[in-house]
This record gives C-alpha cells, sequence and structure tokens, in this order.
C-alpha cells in the first residue's frame, strides 16, 4: 500500500489526479470503477478541466459506479446516477452507453451488475472510505468475498449522509446497491482519497490495524496494488 500525505484537499485533488491521467493516458480504452460523496469531487474537477485545456479523451472510456441508493429515481438530485452525470460525465466526452451505475433492489439487480463487471476488468477502481471504514456501502461485518449486493445502511451511514438530504435523517434511502468487498478486489488498481479529521480514525484502522471484516477497508492490506492519497488531516492519527 502506498501512501502519500498532502497538505490539504486541493493538494490530495491534485495528486489523484497525477494517478488518475496516467492511467487514462496509457490506455485510452481503460476500465474506470468510480466513486461517489465528497472525497473524489475535486478529482473529477481536475479530469474536467485538464480535458477542457489539454484535450484528454474519455470518449473509448467504460465505467462502473461503486453504488447507489436504493428506492431512489434515477433523475433525483441525490441519486449517484445524476451525482456522476453532475460531476463528470456531462462535462467530458464520455459515450452515456459506457457508464454503468448499479440500479435495483434485488438480488436479481445485484446478480446482472456482477455479470457485466465480469465482462470487463476494472483496470482502476477509485474509493473513498466511510467514518466506519466502509469502501462502497459495505458496512462493518462484510465478508471479505462478497459480490454486488443490496446492504442495509448502518445509523453511522445514514447519519453521516444527513447532509444531502436536508439535515433529515428520515429523508436518507436505509439500502443501497453496492460492489462488493470480492467485487473491488478483483481490480487491477486501486486509487483512494481521503480528507478531513472525522477520517482519520478509519485511515489509522486500514493502513495500521488487522485485516478485520470490523474494517472493512483494512482488506486492501491484502491487495498487490493501492495508491491511498490523504490529507494530512485524515493522516493525523497514524503513527508510521
Amino acid at each position: 500500500m502506498k501512501l502519500i500525505v498532502c497538505k490539504d484537499y486541493d493538494e490530495m485533488s491534485a495528486k489523484a489526479f497525477e494517478v488518475m491521467k496516467e492511467v487514462v493516458t496509457s490506455k485510452p480504452d481503460v476500465v474506470l470503477g468510480l466513486a461517489t460523496g465528497s472525497s473524489p469531487v475535486g478529482l473529477y474537477q481536475c479530469m474536467v478541466k485538464d480535458h477542457e485545456d489539454n484535450g484528454t479523451s474519455y470518449k473509448n472510456v467504460r465505467t462502473y459506479n461503486l453504488d447507489e441508493y436504493v428506492g431512489i429515481d434515477r433523475n433525483d438530485p441525490q441519486s449517484y446516477y445524476t451525482f456522476m452525470k453532475e460531476n463528470l460525465f456531462d462535462h467530458v466526452d464520455i459515450d452515456p452507453a459506457n457508464t454503468h451505475v448499479p440500479y435495483g433492489n434485488c438480488k436479481e439487480d445485484c446478480e446482472a451488475y456482477e455479470k457485466e463487471l465480469d465482462k470487463v476488468s476494472i483496470d482502476l477502481q477509485l474509493l473513498g472510505i466511510g467514518r466506519n471504514g466502509h469502501i462502497g456501502f459495505n458496512e462493518p461485518g462484510t465478508p471479505f468475498e462478497e459480490l454486488t449486493h443490496i446492504v442495509d445502511l448502518t445509523p453511522s451511514t445514514i447519519e453521516a449522509n444527513a447532509r444531502f438530504f436536508d439535515n433529515d435523517m428520515n429523508k436518507v434511502p436505509k439500502q443501497a446497491i453496492s460492489m462488493g468487498i470480492g467485487t473491488i478486489m478483483k481490480s487491477k488498481k486501486i486509487l483512494m482519497v481521503v480528507s478531513g479529521t472525522d477520517k482519520a480514525e478509519a485511515v489509522k484502522g486500514m493502513v495500521e490495524g488487522p485485516v478485520t471484516t470490523d474494517m472493512p477497508a483494512s482488506v486492501l492490506q491484502n491487495h498487490p496494488d493501492v495508491t491511498v492519497v490523504v490529507d494530512e488531516a485524515a493522516a493525523s492519527l497514524l503513527s508510521k
């Protein structure tokens, strides 16, 4: 696991973009696994700016998103489908047919998404981390071999996401469809971005703690190619 500590969020986003750009330019038909949330927004802004300024093309890129809320309309302002369109897809030359965001509420929907993922090999999977160490929506206790599945969100995750729903926990969906940890670990390369003191404990557990399902992100210690880009606040509890 390669750890890069940056001064702040902007530096973290720029450093993560360097990793992303190298992958995208070295393989024009690259397959990307993408994430949502506040952590990757700066990275996506760098990708859009680079596309506008330097013409870096995404027309042959295919993308597969980690997760989506259950029971939310695709075009809802808070859906991850909408998030990806607003933060990246609408601003680069990617073919909408090459973008994939999971959708559904049952086992069959999960199996269909997993089957799509089996047809490709994700070259770079982008991740954030939850306060409780979740990756995707794989909450503590999720088996490491789990594939795409329906998740019951924990109270801490619902609370953390309430800020996107008028700070009303009752408006936050209670379930999500998510790539499993086993799905994520198939990726050739993983890039994680983390910022803020509220993630410091999770970063410490991921990097320095034991590999345990109590801290889902700790499984990344077992992956052969992981780059974690954090700001100083998120790295503040690391002892090394």
